[in-house]
């Protein structure tokens, strides 16, 4: 089969080769070999590509971490199915492996492309907001990185919950985007300052929850107008920066710094990931979730598609589709 190959870490377009005649991976007990018909593009897969994500597979290793596939064979062949591919045989590739515990069912309302961006962006933004932060109707979500993958995920999902949603985004395009998905307020870091915008919508109280896949300066402004009782949830460092919280402030503000690494909820809790993915499902069907998708590559182009999004040029997700 033809797969993407890294060999060597480094920048995605550097160390990313496409091979023609990599072996087909073997289904082993509690699997299933899937036909890649699309696959998303995330963060992790850059990080991981360059050596920098906490899951580093032995070279070499396929890249891609979330997919939408079809079962070719056993009792549940032709099923469409989402999930995170089995490493060192990720989702940049013909075929991949599902753990059959861990695959869901692809939403009937969502195309391939779509469903493939459903399932990391939006568990994370789901337990972000509910489980973590305790998200309620009427108030204030400041969402960081809002056209991206999972900050769209949360402007989505934030609405849904009744929620007002300022989206703080970077240049005009992306803040076009987080308009289309429905933030009432949308602030463009490069030409606006975040903290006076979220303060001035609020009359001063400040922003309730803070959904934060950046760190570094986000973080920093997101502390300066958070609410009384309010909830930041960590969700990720995509600036590169690993802020260093001043604990005195959150005491002295009365806010709750709160982390979010969902991957533990799929070995700690595995039904409640379940649970999140029905839930997602039926607003699918209503037509409240609309993964974005920002552009469809063909398999050829998926090293490309890792490095814009490690540049941090893309909106919403990039999908690389099956041949």
């Amino acid at each position: 089969m033809r797969a993407w190959q890294v060999g060597e870490l480094g920048e995605p377009l550097g160390v990313m080769k496409l091979v023609e005649d990599v072996p087909r991976p073997v289904a082993g007990p509690g699997q299933l070999l899937v036909r890649v018909r699309a696959a998303a593009v995330n963060f992790p897969d850059a990080l991981m590509v360059r050596g920098q994500y906490q899951v580093r597979p032995p070279l070499p290793f396929t890249p891609g971490v979330e997919l939408c596939g079809e079962v070719v064979a056993g009792a549940r062949r032709g099923e469409r199915l989402i999930g995170n591919p089995v490493l060192p045989h990720g989702a940049f590739a013909e075929y991949a492996l599902l753990d059959a515990a861990a695959a869901f069912p692809a939403p009937e309302a969502l195309d391939d492309a779509e469903a493939s961006a459903l399932h990391i962006g939006y568990q994370t933004a789901w337990f972000a907001l509910h489980r973590r932060a305790r998200l309620r109707a009427g108030e204030t979500l400041l969402v960081h990185a809002a056209a991206g993958g999972v900050g769209s995920a949360a402007v989505q999902l934030g609405r849904a919950a009744g929620a007002r949603v300022i989206a703080v985004v970077g240049g005009p395009a992306k803040a076009e985007a987080a308009r289309a998905l429905g933030a009432d307020v949308v602030v463009d870091r490069t030409a606006e300052d975040f903290v006076a915008v979220v303060k001035q919508a609020t009359d001063g109280r400040g922003a309730d929850v803070v959904f934060d896949p950046v760190g570094g300066d986000a973080f920093t402004g997101s502390t300066k107008c958070i609410a009384f009782e309010g909830r930041i949830v960590v969700v990720g460092f995509a600036a590169g920066q690993i802020p260093a919280p001043a604990l005195n402030h959150a005491l002295v503000k009365n806010y709750a710094i709160l982390g979010l690494h969902w991957g533990l909820y799929n070995t700690r809790a595995p039904q409640t990931v379940q649970a999140a993915h029905e839930e997602l499902t039926k607003l699918s069907e209503t037509g409240v979730v609309r993964p974005l998708v920002g552009a469809r590559l063909p398999l050829a182009s998926a090293a490309e598609a890792v490095q814009r999004v490690a540049d941090g040029l893309s909106v919403g997700r990039i999908v690389v589709l099956g041949d």
